[in-house]
């Protein structure tokens, strides 16, 4: 089974505007999205994922939803939920959003209570976008955010809606993310 190429370039986008929260509190965050294509491509493509998943022997199924979690991910037909570590290191280093290689980001505005970014990237395949966050209190945020996708010869629009709750301080399984490289 393969994960949609942009279910991918969606949850870069995603750890880059989840990084650029001004006040967040450290522990374990369920960052939550959906997404919606301007062609219904994406939403075929994860029912079609849905549906193999369902197909499959149970031990298989459980094998992959095993290895998803073990990443932070979750999928449902609300959305797509990641849980990140974010450390008190993260958070005292308050450091620009950092995307993968590939990808470039912009902050273009800074409020109390919110971030405006864009971006742009080559890998692994190309694609660019906005988004903005609003951070609720150090505990929780909103946003929304839209990209273009250029995959299989032809571009494809998506807007992705965000939620972001912080669940507990200590993270449990789920490991911190590598800090940026200097």
């Amino acid at each position: 089974m393969k994960l949609h190429p942009t279910l991918f370039a969606a949850a870069l986008m995603f750890g880059a505007l989840h990084a650029a929260a001004q006040t967040q509190a450290p522990g374990l965050w369920e960052n939550s999205f959906k997404m919606k294509s301007q062609d219904g491509e994406l939403e075929k493509g994860m029912a079609e994922m849905q549906k193999q998943m369902a197909a499959m022997p149970p031990e298989q199924r459980k094998q992959i939803e095993e290895m998803m979690a073990s990443r932070g991910i979750g999928m449902r037909a609300q959305g797509t939920s990641v849980k990140v570590c974010v450390t008190k290191e993260d958070v005292a280093r308050k450091a620009e959003p950092q995307f993968r290689e590939g990808c470039t980001q912009q902050v273009v505005q800074r409020t109390a209570n919110g971030v405006k970014v864009k971006f742009e990237c080559t890998k692994p395949q190309p694609m660019s976008g906005e988004g903005e966050m609003t951070f609720i209190s150090d505990k929780a945020y909103t946003g929304k955010s839209t990209l273009t996708s250029k995959g299989e010869g032809k571009a494809q629009q998506m807007t992705m809606e965000l939620a972001g709750k912080w669940l507990a301080a200590d993270c449990g399984a789920v490991k911190p993310r590598p800090a940026p490289a200097k």
